[in-house]
């Protein structure tokens, strides 16, 4: 009686088909270096890419909801670096949608350079990329008077919430932010450490380096949340991958509701007052 033919092993499964999207484009992926030239992905490699992965499922919703209501999609991509973000938004969910433009932003010439370049070896025609910081991209008139979706993957420091203001003056239905290296509020609070012990017994929570950095991370993220409720927006917040895979983790999604939270910015002047941060108000309270 003849055998039937014997199981694959799980082991000999193909691990590249199991980290792409259906349709994905492995000539961009091995552009980005996220694939090797043979088309191997290594283990960093299959981190990054599921980040990115995971991040576009937040987005993927945003983009059906400003195509269901209309045919055009403007996304600003601030502090693009290499643009991992914004190819793989455009291969995914955009290039057979032709009123959707994706706009990077970044300061450092030579990758401003290269994405162009790689936009235009793919064909990709309706992505652009711009040398320049988020002030000067806010005034410029290379870009488009308002935004349907911005986002911000691990601008650093103040670069988050420069990136916030420039949604706010370009009316962004949609803001998406993973903000990275927060050391501005604690550099406050460690300044003012000794003056905060006699004020409340809650400076024992940055009372050691550590926990200053850890905690001013925290408040600003607190702050910018406040910040967008007090101008219209709902705001969730998320992990937006395993610790595992980064500490830098923090998804910050904010959707304009119009409907400003009548107290988000009385609490988020009461807590620059509570923790002595009064200098950063011009920054959260503008």
């Amino acid at each position: 009686m003849k055998r039937p033919a014997a199981r694959k092993p799980a082991a000999f499964a193909d691990p590249l088909a199991d980290a792409l999207r259906p349709g994905q484009s492995v000539e961009l992926l091995k552009e980005l270096h996220i694939l090797t030239r043979d088309g191997r992905l290594n283990q960093d490699s299959r981190r990054k890419l599921k980040q990115v992965h995971h991040l576009c499922r937040f987005i993927e919703p945003l983009i059906d909801e400003v195509l269901d209501r209309q045919d055009t999609l403007t996304l600003a991509d601030h502090g693009a670096g290499k643009s991992y973000l914004g190819f793989i938004l455009y291969d995914l969910y955009l290039k057979d949608r032709a009123g959707a433009h994706i706009h990077g932003i970044e300061t450092r010439d030579a990758l401003v350079a290269k994405s162009r370049e790689l936009a235009d070896r793919l064909g990709f025609a309706r992505m652009s990329f711009l040398n320049a910081t988020v002030a000067e991209s806010t005034r410029t008139d290379a870009l488009p008077g308002r935004f349907d979706i911005v986002t911000a993957l691990h601008a650093c420091d103040t670069a988050t919430d420069d990136a916030i203001r420039f949604a706010f003056a370009k009316e962004a239905r949609h803001i998406v932010l993973v903000p990275c290296c927060q050391a501005e509020v604690a550099a406050v609070l460690r300044r003012r450490k000794n003056a905060a012990f006699g004020k409340t017994p809650l400076s024992e929570i940055w009372r050691h380096p550590i926990h200053t950095r850890e905690f001013g991370s925290l408040l600003t993220n607190v702050l910018r949340c406040l910040q967008l409720e007090a101008h219209g927006y709902q705001v969730s917040v998320t992990e937006l991958v395993g610790w595992e895979h980064s500490l830098k983790n923090e998804l910050i999604v904010a959707s304009r509701a119009d409907r400003p939270r009548g107290d988000a910015r009385d609490r988020l002047a009461a807590i620059l007052d509570a923790f002595d941060l009064g200098e950063l108000a011009p920054r959260f309270l503008d």
